[in-house]
């Protein structure tokens, strides 16, 4: 195994990103300008590319995002003997 860091850095096209978020080049390349995957600038001429485990990164936190705001919601229905552990249950499962 070699010592370099960056030997285990993967690149990808933000074509490929794209494909495997399902979005278009646009909104890949206006995630990397927001900071929220990580990309660089390389060859000649300048071509973007983006860490393949930043795309991972990404998808990890916008499924905790998702989860949070699902969480949100259930919380706004409950009503308070529920929450209390009393009394008439609103909305039952």
């Amino acid at each position: 195994m070699s010592d370099d860091p960056t030997s285990a850095v993967r690149l990808l096209a933000p074509a490929q990103v794209g494909e495997v978020l399902g979005v278009s080049v646009d909104e890949v390349m206006a995630l990397v300008l927001e900071g929220r995957l990580r990309g660089v600038r390389v060859g000649a001429p300048a071509r973007w590319r983006i860490e393949a485990a930043s795309v991972g990164d990404y998808l990890d936190d916008q499924a905790e995002e998702a989860r949070r705001i699902a969480l949100w919601h259930q919380s706004q229905t409950a009503s308070f003997p529920e929450l209390w552990g009393g009394g008439i249950v609103r909305n039952p499962d």
